[in-house]
């Protein structure tokens, strides 16, 4: 017979691992799609860097009053010099080879820029750990939780 408690832990443990499960399953692959959306304040810079295969493409989108971009894809790729744009700002651009794309934006106008960046990423090792650790405390939970359904000796 199963308590109120070894219940609870179950479904609690089973959910846990399925968050875990699919967030594994979602990054397992040679690129993953990145999308990120971001506000930058008046005067404030963003440096953003972006690992990414040979042939990743990427794109980024920023919308404002005035800022200054610059922009170092690994290899032959796209190269951008700090220039000041106005407006609006679209980009689009494929790594040559492995490594990271650098971008430093700078805020120069009255109003704060939105920037969208769409990215193709090598997935994290980090994050694989971190799945691998969110199932392993599933499977935790549920192997506590079990241990309130069994009969427990005199004297407790």
């Amino acid at each position: 017979m199963l308590t109120k408690r070894t219940i609870i832990g179950l479904i609690v443990g089973s959910a846990i691992i399925a968050l875990g499960a699919y967030s594994l399953l979602s990054q397992i692959g040679p690129t993953i799609t990145v999308n990120e959306h971001f506000f930058l304040e008046v005067g404030d810079p963003i440096f953003l860097t972006i690992p990414g295969p040979v042939n990743a493409s990427q794109s980024l989108k920023i919308i404002g009053d005035t800022f200054d971009l610059k922009l170092e894809s690994p290899g032959d790729g796209k190269q951008i010099p700090n220039t000041s744009y106005k407006n609006e700002l679209k980009l689009n651009w494929i790594h040559s080879e492995d490594g990271d794309t650098k971008i430093k934006i700078q805020n120069t106008g009255n109003n704060e820029l939105e920037i969208t960046a769409v990215t193709e990423q090598t997935p994290n090792p980090i994050g694989f750990t971190f799945d691998i650790m969110v199932i392993t405390s599933g499977i935790v939970i549920i192997g506590f939780s079990m241990g309130f359904s069994l009969r427990k000796p005199k004297g407790f």
